[in-house]
């Protein structure tokens, strides 16, 4: 394995408003952004496939006053490290765990959106005991992410083939790098359904231009990562049933735009998936609070930053009311 360091594309980066630091967790080194006083209470911020940490710099801001925030890029994302073929839901979540020993080093409120909503759930389960305090899992594709799903469908019947695409035509470590063939190819190679709505799940930057190249959270993704849930390799140690039956700490679910057109799921998870995963957590004794927003894009916390900082301040204030005596 030939891992990629920040170093390796430092012609890739652009700069932010916020301070980026490094840590070393060993096989990876994990890089990150703080804002809000080290006295707030902890929030740990995890970016969904394809987005580095800066996807949430809208909304730290707003969240600053309230919490001591930390947004991080995970392995194979932004600044960290790349590591070909080694790219899974158990990696991911061990690297977090090791990042709130040696970052954090206190309880902290997780929230992660999309496969980061995923990775959140992993950390309501999987985390050191004291780690955690409370995870928000923003529209994470529970289920809808693994090949084979217990419930609805999966993720070759979802938004499997966008990353599909993208690793094709761009390759492992961006190997092949061809995006005027990706633009080209999406009509054909990506189903109708998933066409029809892709702005309404992640609506496009009004800024872009195609013809300047890909964008810039694209350039600081390794593509290997949409092979590896396409395939099911980053799930294939992770069952979500099994995960959720372990959920030990309070979590607020928020559900955003989803459609079932013709089988094929667009959104994160369908109404059915997202009640079974309320189903078992609370068969397993767990408090799962659902919100449902059915006209909110994708990432809430990028594209409506004022109703994420709300949303998650509304239901920190229910955790703090059922906290005291």
């Amino acid at each position: 394995m030939t891992i990629l360091e920040a170093a390796d594309r430092a012609g890739t980066f652009v700069g932010h408003a916020f301070a980026e630091h490094t840590v070393d967790l060993g096989e990876v080194r994990m890089n990150y952004a703080v804002a809000g006083e080290a006295s707030s209470p902890a929030l740990l911020l995890i970016p969904g496939q394809s987005e580095s940490w800066w996807g949430y710099e809208a909304a730290m801001e707003l969240l600053a006053p309230h919490f001591h925030v930390h947004a991080v890029d995970l392995r194979g994302q932004g600044r960290s490290t790349w590591t070909p073929g080694r790219y899974t839901l158990d990696l991911f979540g061990s690297d977090l765990v090791r990042f709130i020993d040696l970052v954090i080093g206190r309880a902290t409120i997780v929230s992660g959106m999309s496969s980061g909503g995923v990775l959140s759930a992993w950390l309501s389960a999987y985390a050191k005991p004291g780690q955690v305090r409370a995870a928000v899992w923003e529209d994470p594709p529970l289920f809808a992410s693994e090949v084979a799903p217990a419930v609805g469908p999966g993720i070759g019947e979802a938004i499997g083939p966008v990353f599909a695409a993208w690793n094709a035509w761009l390759g492992d470590q961006w190997s092949i790098g061809d995006w005027p063939g990706l633009l080209a190819a999406m009509p054909t190679a990506v189903p109708v359904e998933i066409l029809r709505h892709l702005a309404t799940m992640i609506p496009p930057d009004p800024d872009a231009d195609p013809a300047a190249g890909p964008p810039q959270n694209l350039r600081e993704y390794d593509p290997e990562w949409g092979r590896a849930f396409v395939s099911g390799t980053a799930t294939a140690s992770c069952d979500h049933v099994t995960m959720l039956e372990q959920v030990r700490v309070p979590v607020l679910f928020t559900h955003h735009f989803r459609t079932v057109e013709a089988g094929r799921l667009v959104g994160a998870s369908s109404d059915d998936q997202a009640r079974r995963a309320r189903e078992i957590v609370e068969a397993a004794g767990g408090r799962i609070d659902y919100r449902s927003f059915p006209d909110t894009p994708h990432s809430m916390h990028e594209h409506a930053p004022k109703q994420y900082l709300e949303t998650v301040l509304d239901w920190v204030a229910s955790l703090d009311r059922q906290e005291k005596p």
